[in-house]
């Protein structure tokens, strides 16, 4: 049964992606950074597949059973009150009936949105693109006969497994967010693309809003700026699992130091000044007031 509250909170989110002003997306992986993002303002939550599974303690690709996957979802939706999307990476399942299965279980959760991908483990063989398609329009049948438009971010890894011309995989790009927009889904996301003359391009040929990651873990460089890719027409940009990982590298510094030199630099460093350490700890724990 999907509540009235949960249809308000995808009827907002869709509406974010039509805005004048770009979505930006502080993606998260528990109720702690999730508090944190909704109290600095952002209008709504992603969270990061890799950042969940790592708290957990499984790998990224779909490693984490998807019951774990989906309490911990659920976890993070009832700590906000701002729209949650959630990671489904490629739905879990091996066939279209396992993955509605899944999604029915994921919106039970009480999201507004969905990701799901068209590789699998990023295997450097796509999903067929008809394959994606139907899958896409099995979510959203599944949303429409429960009665509310959940937001599905079809993601398509071209430029992460594809290797060949850059022009090339910039039109395979194009003929696949065209067809996923057609079979269903609301915005497309292109991650590893940063170069400002492919992503105005995309903006231009591909007939939904766009998403754009960043993520500078996956070595694919930076994209421009958010006001710059709000110039260029971008919808939505996201920051995948880079905030979590980015969290994980502080940690392994401070570990680092403390083993090889006995010192606290690194930590002294994070935690100054004091009084902003704490209240990102309110914010994060539900204490902060502005």
């Amino acid at each position: 049964m999907v509540s009235s509250e949960q249809k308000s909170k995808a009827v907002l989110f869709l509406k974010l992606h039509k805005d004048s002003e770009i979505l930006v997306l502080l993606n998260a992986w528990d109720p702690g950074s999730s508090k944190l993002v909704a109290a600095n303002g952002l209008k709504a939550i992603g969270t990061t597949s890799m950042g969940i599974s790592a708290t957990l303690g499984y790998p990224d690709c779909q490693a984490t059973p998807v019951t774990e996957m989906v309490d911990a979802l659920a976890k993070i939706v009832n700590s906000v009150s701002v729209p949650v999307t959630a990671d489904m990476e490629a739905g879990y399942g091996k066939d279209i009936n396992e993955i509605v299965q899944n999604a029915e279980m994921f919106i039970a959760t009480g999201i507004a949105g969905v990701n799901i991908e068209d590789s699998v483990a990023l295997s450097p063989q796509l999903l067929d693109e008809a394959e994606f398609c139907k899958r896409i329009a099995a979510i959203r049948a599944l949303s429409d006969s429960l009665g509310f438009h959940l937001v599905i971010n079809a993601r398509t890894d071209v430029f992460i497994t594809q290797s060949g011309a850059p022009e090339h995989r910039l039109a395979e790009v194009i003929r696949r967010g065209n067809r996923y927009r057609e079979a269903g889904a609301d915005c497309i996301f292109i991650p590893d693309v940063s170069e400002e003359d492919m992503i105005a391009t995309l903006v231009k040929e591909i007939n939904a809003p766009v998403n754009i990651l960043v993520n500078p873990t996956r070595g694919s460089g930076l994209p421009p700026t958010i006001s710059r890719l709000q110039d260029l027409g971008v919808a939505r940009v996201s920051f995948g699992s880079s905030i979590m990982k980015a969290t994980l590298t502080m940690t392994k510094k401070v570990i680092s130091e403390v083993i090889e030199k006995g010192t606290y630099s690194v930590l002294l460093e994070n935690l100054s000044p004091i009084p902003e350490s704490l209240k990102a700890y309110n914010m994060a724990t539900g204490q902060y007031n502005k």
